[in-house]
């Protein structure tokens, strides 16, 4: 099942998405007098995305005309999630092809980092680059939603605790993590510095996630891409890692990597384009160049 967060009637508002239209949870609760939670992030922590999954595989293809089916071209989008308890990452985790991965020695911890809930942005909406960076990146990730709260798991248990996956664009003052990796947090935090997706597809809807193509664009040339399978640590040892250091929470979202980053200025347009996922663009705003008001 793929869900959308819209903007109706000037809030917040969980649909199912079936191409491009839409049918909201609220509007489906007054048509069927069904109680489901009409958020996402409700969804989530009251855990009926399953049950909600599978009462519209049954009743799907008995709405008819009269169903109010609107169409989300148009219409404004809002990160699935806009304030997670917790916004975890990991970096340098795509080897160039299945070969190099050998190279590779997963006995090393993988780099982490957090990420503050003030630099997640939406759809359309704009990267600002601060006025201390001259050299910022961004780059499109695989983001995995946790549905579970889980503690100190191991890899094999780390599907039962994913809710599902979003599309994301991590930001970087590259030039300020540069300088000193220890800055790696000052780096990645800065307002606007995480573009959320607003479509959100359930675990169950995608049948080999190792299989989904994650690509970089910018201006609508394409930078990097890579297969989630070429991940040096995969999906599933990126949660039981997390999990050993904190607990996790429903709603919390793990950055899984990038293919590669690009380099963005003044008035560009990056993307994030995985398989079966809505496209995730920006707009970019260098601070630098905006007049200051007197």
């Amino acid at each position: 099942m793929k869900l959308v967060n819209i903007i109706e009637q000037g809030k917040e508002q969980a649909a199912i998405l079936d191409n491009d239209s839409i049918l909201l949870i609220e509007d489906i609760n007054t048509k069927y007098l069904t109680n489901w939670s009409t958020t996402i992030w409700d969804l989530i922590q009251y855990k009926e995305l399953r049950h909600l999954e599978t009462w519209y595989a049954h009743n799907k293809f008995g709405m008819n005309s009269s169903f109010p089916v609107l169409h989300l071209q148009g219409r404004k989008t809002a990160p699935i999630i806009s304030n997670p308890s917790k916004l975890l990452g990991i970096g340098f985790n795509y080897a160039a092809s299945e070969e190099k991965l050998k190279d590779y020695n997963r006995a090393i911890d993988p780099v982490s980092f957090l990420k503050p809930a003030t630099a997640i942005i939406g759809p359309d909406d704009s990267i600002r680059i601060p006025k201390q960076s001259y050299k910022t990146t961004a780059e499109a990730e695989l983001a995995v939603v946790i549905g579970e709260t889980c503690k100190d798991i191991e890899p094999d248990e780390a599907i039962n605790v994913i809710a599902g996956y979003t599309s994301a664009i991590d930001v970087t003052a590259a030039d300020i993590h540069a300088a000193n990796h220890r800055y790696l947090m000052r780096a990645k935090s800065f307002d606007t510095f995480c573009s959320i997706g607003s479509e959100f597809i359930t675990k169950e809807s995608i049948s080999n996630v190792k299989s989904l193509q994650v690509r970089t664009l910018l201006n609508g040339d394409m930078q990097h891409e890579n297969t989630v399978s070429n991940m040096i640590y995969d999906i599933a040892y990126c949660v039981s890692f997390f999990s050993k250091v904190m607990t996790l929470h429903p709603g919390d979202i793990i950055l899984t990597g990038t293919p590669g980053p690009a380099v963005i200025e003044d008035g560009d347009c990056i993307e994030c384009h995985i398989e079966g996922m809505l496209p995730l663009k920006n707009k970019v705003k260098d601070m630098k160049k905006v007049p200051q008001q007197i």
